[in-house]
């Protein structure tokens, strides 16, 4: 993963580009790269990329822009991730309501190149004030949920229609979680059979 380019042949045949080749001005902190996130180890190896399919890097620059015209940006909390660390992560946790288990049919997105978790910063690339951190697992982290404050609903709402303009959809446990819309082309029609949609939202697992 620490290469600017990775080939997922068994999934679908495509190769995954860098998320800032794409667009520099996208900001990215990958929590499993370090310790702060909920498992509180690095999952992966130093020089780790955010990488991802290369219309899910573009369709991110699309959302840039229309966050750029307000002054925000986006950071790039995860995007692909190998199928090993979604072992580990289902290990930590094993609860099918927030993590996929990889054994278990489509599994997550993020291992197709399909999906990332996202947030916003300001102008000056620094943090603002969102309804949780990443991989909260409690009823604030909910898709609908707004915040304590307009600020915080005023932030989560504009994610939410930057990441839409640019035809994502979201998950409804995670304000954080986005799927390119057009996901099922690059998963094989048997393994995508166990995929839900409802509404608006993609009611699948990080």
């Amino acid at each position: 993963m620490a290469a600017a380019l990775v080939s997922i042949d068994a999934n679908a045949g495509e190769t995954l580009v860098d998320i800032q080749s794409v667009d520099p001005t996208i900001v990215v902190e990958l929590r499993y790269a370090g310790r702060n996130n909920f498992v509180g180890q690095s999952l992966y190896p130093l020089g780790t990329r955010a990488l991802a399919r290369p219309q899910v890097a573009s369709a991110l620059a699309v959302a840039q822009v229309v966050l750029q015209r307000y002054q925000y940006r986006l950071k790039i909390w995860d995007a692909y991730r190998p199928a090993a660390v979604q072992a580990k992560l289902w290990q930590a946790l094993q609860n099918s309501d927030y993590v996929a288990n990889p054994e278990n049919g489509l599994g997550s997105l993020h291992t197709w190149g399909v999906a990332v978790d996202a947030t916003l910063v300001d102008s000056w690339n620094r943090p603002v004030r969102m309804p949780t951190d990443f991989d909260d697992f409690t009823p604030a982290a909910m898709w609908r949920y707004t915040g304590s404050s307009f600020e915080i609903g005023g932030h989560v709402r504009l994610l939410q229609y930057a990441m839409h303009k640019a035809r994502f959809w979201g998950m409804r446990t995670e304000w954080w979680h986005f799927t390119i819309a057009d996901w099922k082309k690059y998963v094989p029609e048997d393994v995508r059979q166990s995929a839900q949609v409802a509404g608006t939202h993609w009611e699948g697992k990080l």
